[in-house]
C-alpha cells in the first residue's frame, strides 16, 4: 500500500473556531474512508485541506507524485457557459457522439441520470441538484487514484445512491467521503474518521462498526476518566497532606482542594505496608557494612559506608551527575564490586531493577508476550491483576499490546521495561531515573501502583516531584565520600548544595565537621532572604489587595461556570453560532482571570519578601 496523501500536525481555524488542531493522518491506496461528525465540526474543512483546496494554517500536507485525484465539494461551481457534454465528456478528449462507445462513461451517465438531462443542455439552466450530479459525473468518468466527495448522495434517489455505492466499490480506487447516509457509509466504508473538537478519531469499518466502536470507546473513556479523577484526588491528598505546598495559591483554591479531598484516604498506609513488607521480606533486606565504593576512574564515591535497608523503606537518592548514584545502586544490586567491606542480602529478597539502559528483547515478539514471559498475574498490595491489566494501566491499550516490540518507540520500550520489572513481583525495587521517556499520565499511574506496593525501594532521579511523591526519606551524595540523610528532603539538599558551593568556591565539596541542621546559624544566614523591608502597614495593604483579587477571581469562576452550562445546551442543539459567541466570552473570562491571578502571585511574592 502506498501513501497518497499525508497530513502532519495540521491545524485550521475559521474565526474563533479551531476546526483542525494538530491533526496527523493519511490516505493510502485501497482506503475507503467515511467522515462523520456534527455540522460545523470541520468535516468539509478536512476534505478541502486534504485535497489542497484550502491551505492549512499550520502543519504540512503532502501528495504523492503524479496523484490522479478528483474532488467534488458542496461549494464547487461549474462554468455555466458549458453544456453538460462539455463539462463531462469533452475533457476526456472524446467527441460528444463517442460517449456511448466508452463503457465507463456510459455507465456513469446512465447511473446518475445525466442522459435524461440532455447532453446539449447548458449547465447554467440546471437546478442546484442537477449541477451537483453533473459535477459528480465529471469526476467519476476520469481515470483516478483517489476521489474525494462531500455529500455525494444529496439529490440522488434510492437507486442512485445504491448505484453510486456499488460503482465506487467496483472501481477499486481510494475514496474519502463525507455523507450522512448511513447505509452508504456502511456499504462503502472500510474505515471511519470522526471529526470533533479539532481532532479526528479513527475507527475501523463502516457506520455500524463505528457506532459500536464509539459506544465501546465511550465506555472505556468513562472508566478511564473515573480512574483519572481518583488519581487526581489522590494527588491532591498528597499535595495538601504530604509535602507542604511549594507554590503560592489563592486561599479559596486551597479551601476548595481541602473540601474535595476531605473523604480521600492518605495515598499510602505506611504502617500497613511496612507490616506487610516484613512478612514478605523478614528483617534482613540488603546491607552494606563498612563499604568503600570507587568509581571506574579511581575516585572514592563512598568510604566506610554502613547502610542497612529496612523492610518497606522508601528512599530517594539524589546528587549531581557523576556523584555515584547509579554506581551505588549497582553495588546494592550486587552488580558492582566493593573496593572494601561487604554486602549482605536477605534470603527472601527478590530484586527488581529498572536500569537506564533498555532491555534487549526480541523485536518480533508481541508486547503482551514479552510481559507474560515474566508472569501472567502479579500481586500488588491486596489486589491481583493480570499482565494485560498492568500493561493497560501503564499506557498500553489492548490493541497496542499486540504490537511487535521492534515497532515500539523509545518511550514505549521504557514503559514495557517498567511493566516487566513490576510483573516479576519484586520485594526490593531499584529505580534508576524512572522518569526518562515516561509521560505524565504514565508517571501518575506508576505512582498510584507504587502507593500499594509493599516492599523496599530506592529511586535515583533528578525529578524532584517524583522523589517527594514516592519516597519517605531522602539521601544524598555530595561528593565528600559520605551518604548523607536529609530529614528536610529536597529543600535541605538544595540549601546544602548552595551553601557548600559558596563556601568551597569550587566543584569539590568537603563537608568536614559542619552541621547540617536547618537551625545552623551559618545555614540560616545563608538561606534567609534579605531582611524584610515591608512595614506592618504595607503588609496589611498587600493582604487587603490579595483578598480583593481573590473575590474577583471567585466571581469570574462563577461566570465561567454559567457560560460552560450555556455551551453544553448549545452543543446539544448544534447551535454553532451560539457556540462561537459563548466560546469567545469564555476565552475573555479566562484571560481576565489569568491577569488577576498573575497580579495575585506578584503580590504574594512581594509579601513573602
Amino acid at each position: 500500500m502506498a501513501n497518497l496523501i499525508n497530513l502532519e500536525q495540521v491545524s485550521k481555524t475559521y474565526g474563533l473556531q479551531t476546526l483542525l488542531d494538530g491533526v496527523s493522518l493519511g490516505v493510502q491506496t485501497g482506503d475507503r474512508i467515511g467522515i462523520v461528525g456534527v455540522n460545523g465540526g470541520g468535516k468539509t474543512t478536512l476534505l478541502e485541506v486534504l485535497s489542497g483546496i484550502e491551505p492549512p494554517d499550520a502543519g504540512r500536507v503532502s501528495h504523492t507524485s503524479g496523484l490522479r485525484m478528483a474532488v467534488v465539494t458542496q461549494r464547487f461551481e461549474l462554468d455555466e457557459e458549458l453544456t453538460v457534454a462539455g463539462a463531462i465528456i469533452e475533457p476526456l478528449g472524446l467527441e460528444t457522439y463517442q460517449w456511448a462507445s466508452n463503457a465507463k462513461v456510459r455507465d456513469v451517465l446512465s447511473g446518475l441520470g445525466i442522459v435524461d438531462l440532455g447532453l446539449d443542455t447548458p449547465v447554467g439552466s440546471l437546478s442546484g441538484g442537477e449541477r451537483r450530479r453533473v459535477n459528480l459525473a465529471a469526476a467519476l468518468v476520469q481515470d483516478l487514484d483517489l476521489v474525494i466527495l462531500d455529500e455525494p448522495t444529496n439529490h440522488l434517489d434510492v437507486e442512485g445512491v445504491q448505484w453510486l455505492a456499488e460503482y465506487l466499490v467496483s472501481r477499486k480506487i481510494s475514496i474519502v467521503v463525507v455523507t450522512h447516509d448511513r447505509w452508504f457509509l456502511d456499504f462503502v466504508g472500510l474505515r471511519t474518521w470522526e471529526v470533533h473538537d479539532g481532532k479526528v478519531d479513527i475507527y475501523e469499518g463502516g457506520y455500524n462498526d463505528w457506532i459500536f466502536a464509539r459506544a465501546e470507546r465511550a465506555r472505556q473513556a468513562e472508566a478511564m476518566e473515573q480512574r483519572r479523577q481518583n488519581l487526581a484526588r489522590k494527588e491532591l491528598a498528597w499535595l495538601r497532606r504530604g509535602a507542604p505546598a511549594r507554590t503560592s495559591k489563592p486561599r479559596y483554591r486551597i479551601e476548595a482542594a481541602e473540601s474535595l479531598i476531605a473523604d480521600v484516604p492518605a495515598p499510602r498506609d505506611k504502617v500497613e505496608l511496612m507490616a506487610f513488607s516484613k512478612q514478605r521480606q523478614g528483617r534482613l533486606v540488603i546491607e552494606l557494612e563498612d563499604a568503600t565504593i570507587t568509581a571506574p576512574d579511581g575516585r572514592t564515591l563512598v568510604d566506610h559506608l554502613t547502610w542497612r535497608l529496612a523492610p518497606g523503606e522508601r528512599i530517594g537518592l539524589v546528587g549531581v551527575n557523576g556523584s555515584g548514584k547509579t554506581t551505588l545502586l549497582r553495588a546494592l544490586a550486587g552488580e558492582y564490586p566493593l573496593a572494601a567491606g561487604k554486602r549482605i542480602v536477605g534470603q527472601t529478597v527478590r530484586l527488581g531493577w529498572l536500569r537506564q539502559e533498555l532491555d534487549d528483547l526480541d523485536p518480533q515478539r508481541r508486547l503482551i508476550d514479552a510481559v507474560e514471559d515474566v508472569a501472567t498475574y502479579v500481586q500488588l498490595g491486596h489486589k491481583e491483576i493480570s499482565a494485560s491489566q498492568l500493561a493497560e494501566r501503564l499506557g498500553f491499550s489492548p490493541k497496542r499490546q499486540r504490537t511487535p516490540v521492534g515497532d515500539l518507540s523509545g518511550g514505549e520500550r521504557r514503559r514495557l521495561q517498567l511493566t516487566r520489572v513490576l510483573m516479576a513481583e519484586p520485594n526490593v525495587l531499584l529505580l534508576d531515573e524512572p522518569t526518562n521517556d515516561l509521560d505524565i499520565d504514565t508517571l501518575q499511574e506508576l505512582e498510584s501502583l507504587l502507593d500499594s506496593w509493599p516492599g523496599t525501594m530506592v529511586v535515583v532521579s533528578h525529578d524532584r516531584y517524583l522523589v517527594e511523591r514516592i519516597a519517605d526519606s531522602t539521601y544524598a551524595l555530595f561528593g565528600d565520600g559520605k551518604l548523607s540523610n536529609l530529614p528536610g528532603g529536597i529543600d535541605e539538599y538544595l540549601r546544602r548544595r548552595s551553601l557548600l558551593e559558596a563556601e568551597s568556591g569550587s566543584k569539590v565539596l568537603d563537608l568536614g565537621e559542619k552541621t547540617v541542621a536547618a537551625s545552623s546559624p551559618d545555614l540560616a544566614e545563608h538561606n534567609s532572604p534579605a531582611a524584610k523591608t515591608l512595614s506592618s502597614q504595607e503588609e496589611r495593604e498587600l493582604k487587603k489587595k490579595m483578598n480583593a483579587l481573590e473575590r474577583k477571581m471567585s466571581k469570574l469562576d462563577k461566570e465561567a461556570d454559567k457560560v460552560n452550562a450555556q455551551m453544553a445546551d448549545a452543543a446539544e442543539k448544534v447551535d454553532t453560532e451560539a457556540l462561537t459567541k459563548l466560546d469567545a466570552q469564555l476565552k475573555q473570562l479566562n484571560a481576565q482571570r489569568e491577569d488577576l491571578e498573575a497580579e495575585w502571585m506578584e503580590l504574594g511574592e512581594a509579601l513573602e519578601g
